[in-house]
C-alpha cells in the first residue's frame, strides 16, 4: 500500500527505537521521510538502507534543543521536497530523578529536546502545512499522564506537549491540518536494557498491562503512526491515542 505516497515526513528521533519504526513505516507507504537525529551513524545507516531498497530518505544531523538547529532543519527540507506534509515530535530527553532532586540543568533537558522542540518545530512547520493540509504527530507518556516517580522533568514537558497540541488543534482545524498525540508502551533498546537489569520488575509491568506485553515499535506502533498521517484520520483532530496495551483508558 502507498497510504502516504508523494508526501514529506520530517521524524525527529528518527535513527533508533519508535522513531526508526515509523521511518521505516512512512517510506514503505510511499512518503519522503527527512530522518532528524544527534546520531549520525545511526541516521545515515537507516537512510542508506532504505534508500538501498529503493525508498527516498535523508539524514539530517539536527541538535533539537538549539532554535537555530529547528529553523535549519526545516528549511532543508523544504529546499529538497518544497513541501511538508507530516511532521512527527518524537524525539525526547530525560532524567529519572525525585523531584526534590531534579535541578534546573535536568528540567532545561526535558523541555528543550522534547517540549520546546516540539513547540517550535509545529511553529515552524504549520505555514508549510497549511498548504498541503497536513498532519502533526506529537508524542505524550503514560507515565505523565499518571504522574510516575522519579519522572518530574519528563512528565513536565509530556503534560505540555499534550497542552499545544490541543491548542494547535483548535486554531489550525479550519487549515486542514491536523494534530494528535501517540502515548505508547514500546520494546526498544532502552526497555531491552532495562529488562536485563530488572528482570522481576519487567515482568510485573507487563503483567499490569491488559494485553501482557510491551508493543512491537514495527507491528503495534508504527502502524498509529501511519493512520494518523493519513486521509483516513482526516476527521480526527487534538485526541490522545493509548496505544499503550490496554494501561491506561482516557475518558
Amino acid at each position: 500500500m502507498e497510504r502516504l505516497k508523494d508526501k514529506a515526513a520530517i521524524v525527529t528521533g528518527g535513527a533508533g527505537g519508535i522513531g526508526s519504526a515509523i521511518v521505516r513505516a512512512y517510506a514503505r507507504e510511499g512518503a519522503k521521510v527527512a530522518i532528524v537525529d544527534l546520531n549520525q551513524e545511526k541516521g545515515e545507516a537507516l537512510s542508506q538502507s532504505l534508500n538501498d531498497e529503493g525508498y527516498e530518505t535523508f539524514f539530517i544531523k539536527t541538535d533539537l534543543t538549539k532554535k537555530s538547529a529547528l529553523e535549519a532543519c526545516i528549511q532543508e527540507v523544504v529546499d529538497r521536497y518544497h513541501q511538508i506534509d507530516i511532521l512527527v515530535n518524537n524525539a525526547h530527553a530525560s532524567r529519572m530523578k525525585g523531584f526534590l532532586d531534579i535541578t534546573e540543568e535536568d528540567l532545561a533537558l526535558s523541555m528543550d529536546s522534547g517540549f520546546y522542540a516540539t513547540f517550535f518545530l509545529c511553529q515552524l512547520a504549520i505555514p508549510y502545512l497549511k498548504k498541503t493540509k497536513g498532519n502533526i504527530i506529537n508524542f505524550g507518556s503514560g507515565a505523565a499522564i499518571k504522574g510516575d516517580n522519579q519522572q518530574g522533568s519528563y512528565v513536565a514537558a509530556k503534560e505540555a506537549i499534550r497542552g499545544i497540541t490541543r491548542v494547535i488543534a483548535n486554531e489550525f482545524g479550519k487549515d486542514g491540518i491536523n494534530v494528535n498525540v501517540i502515548s505508547p508502551i514500546a520494546y526498544s533498546e532502552g526497555v531491552d536494557a532495562w529488562r536485563a537489569e530488572n528482570p522481576e520488575y519487567y515482568e510485573k509491568v507487563v503483567q499490569g498491562i491488559p494485553l501482557q506485553k510491551f508493543g512491537d515499535i514495527d507491528q503495534d506502533i508504527a502502524p498509529v503512526a501511519v493512520f494518523l498521517a493519513s486521509e483516513e484520520s482526516r476527521y480526527i483532530t487534538g485526541q490522545t491515542f493509548m496505544v499503550d496495551g490496554g494501561s491506561i483508558k482516557l475518558y
